[in-house]
This record gives structure tokens, sequence and C-alpha cells, in this order.
């Protein structure tokens, strides 16, 4: 068994065709399809389905295949160990950041790593939290900035950037515009308009209302802070953002939510253990120091 054709099997399922395959590994159809012939020969089973127009994996075949991809991926990330060790730093380091963060230290970050290790491809996605969370565990992020309300999933390392208390924030023309403070279970008394489900802020106001007891009614959510305080001004109900949100918007007054009211952190997240891309470990390595300091 080559590793050649474990690239071979993985370019074809996912392409779907012997001929797409082939033009992405740069080798014929005919190529490729005699390499996976040997490859199913020796493994004594069939690999893929041809009777359809599209190709696709046998069970068999779909059972190897996580088994080939990471085959793949060590090979590249021993590769790239050895290039670490003569100090010459490539590869691709993939960050996450929840949807419509505005916290420069991202960009920063990002900014630094270039500088310092130019032969390395960066990806930056945009995602709600949970989303997020779920794409660094399985691999597809190296580091991620998510909101978070509670315990981080297993298999989850954290470094905190900011821990903030939620708040509910009113136009002028509101009656609780001229509160500095009110109990959290009395936002159900008022429509609400917050984050959508997935994004820290809103699991941190769902369990707050669960342990407080209270249901209020959302007439909106927004997955930007800037629509949120839109809608609020247009007199649509009661914001919940936190603490240091509010500021940026001068026709809101924030309004103290009393009574344990939640809290939601901004954390950087990695996985905790397995072996990690030697750009991936600079980058969470470069993170860990410049929050430090």
């Amino acid at each position: 068994m080559e590793l050649r054709q474990l690239e071979y099997l993985v370019a074809v399922v996912e392409e779907a065709s012997f001929t797409r395959a082939g033009e992405r590994m740069l080798v014929s159809q005919s190529g490729i399809s005699a390499q996976i012939r040997q490859l199913e020969r020796e493994v004594g089973q069939q690999l893929l389905d041809r009777s359809g127009r599209a190709v696709q994996a046998t069970q068999v075949g779909a059972a190897m295949l996580p088994f080939a991809r990471a085959a793949i991926a060590a090979v590249v990330n021993a590769r790239l160990a050895v290039d670490e060790v003569t100090n010459l730093i490539r590869g691709h380091a993939r960050i996450g950041m929840v949807t419509a963060c505005s916290i420069p230290v991202v960009f920063d970050l990002l900014a630094q790593f270039h500088d310092t290790y130019p032969g390395v491809s960066l990806t930056l996605t945009e995602d709600y939290s949970t989303a997020l969370s779920e794409d660094v565990l399985k691999g597809h992020l190296d580091l991620a900035l998510v909101g978070v309300a509670g315990k981080l999933p297993d298999g989850l390392a954290s470094h905190v950037l900011v821990d903030d208390m939620l708040v509910a924030a009113v136009p002028q023309a509101h009656p609780l515009f001229s509160r500095s403070e009110i109990a959290f279970s009395q936002l159900e008394e008022y429509p609400i308009i917050t984050m959508p489900r997935g994004t820290g802020i809103r699991s941190a106001f769902d369990d707050g209302c669960q342990r407080a007891g209270i249901s209020p009614r959302i007439t909106c959510a927004a997955s930007t802070s800037d629509a949120i305080a839109r809608l609020t001004v247009r007199g649509l109900g009661v914001a919940v953002l936190t603490e240091s949100m509010v500021p940026e918007y001068e026709d809101l007054h924030a309004v103290t939510l009393t009574g344990s009211a939640p809290r939601s952190r901004l954390e950087f997240i990695w996985r905790a253990a397995g072996p990690r891309a030697p750009a991936a470990q600079k980058l969470i390595d470069m993170m860990n120091a410049n929050l430090a300091n």
C-alpha cells in the first residue's frame, strides 16, 4: 500500500470522478484507475462503486477513508516537522473568529504571525461560536476566538480574552432609560433583542433565564451588535448585550442586571491533545505569549 494510492482514493471520492481526480492530481485517468485497482487487489475488497454516474465509496471504502486521510496528513506534518527543525516554517494555519467580532487582537495576531512566518498561509473563518468549537474539536480549525457561557466542551484548551457581564440596553424613550439597574428576572416583562442561538451571548442569556426560571419573549435575533442596536433604537425591544459593547452606541443606555446576572466570555480555544502541525503550534504559542504579556 503506497501513499499515492491513498491520495488517489481520497481524490476520487472527493471529486466523485476519476477524470476530475486525475486533473486535480495531475495524473491521467487511466493511471489513477490502475493504482486504485491495485489497491483494491491488495486489500481484497472493492473500495469504489463505479456503477453510477458519480463514483462513490463502497462501505469498505468509506471505512478506509478517514485512515487514508490521516496517513496523508501524518506525512504532511512529518515534512513540516523537519522544516521546523531547520527553522523553515511552512504550511497552513486556520483560525476562526465569532461572527462580526470587532476586537482587533485577532487581526493583530495574524499580522504578527504573517510577519514572523511568511511561509505560512492563513485562513480566517467567521461563524457562530458553537460551530467554531465543533470545527476546532474536529481538527478543521487550529485556533478560534469564541463566545463561551459555561464550561468548555471536553478536549478543548483555552485562554480567556474577555470576561464580561450581560446588561440590558435601551434608548432614551424607553421606560428603563432612567434606571441604573433592574433584576435579571424583570427582563421577562419586556420584548428582547439579542444574538441568535449558537453565539456565546445567547448561550449565556439562555442559561441565565433557565436559572432564573423566566421565559422572555425574543422579538428579534440578530448576529451583530450593530443590528441589535439599530433595532433597539427603533423601539423593537430591550437589547441584551455585554457591558463592553454598549458604549459604542451613543443612543443606548446600559442597565445593570442584578441577581446572579449571567456573564459571557471571549476565549481563544484549541485542541488540548493530539498531533499538531508546526505552523498551528507556532500560532497557538504566539497567541499565548501575547496574552501573557
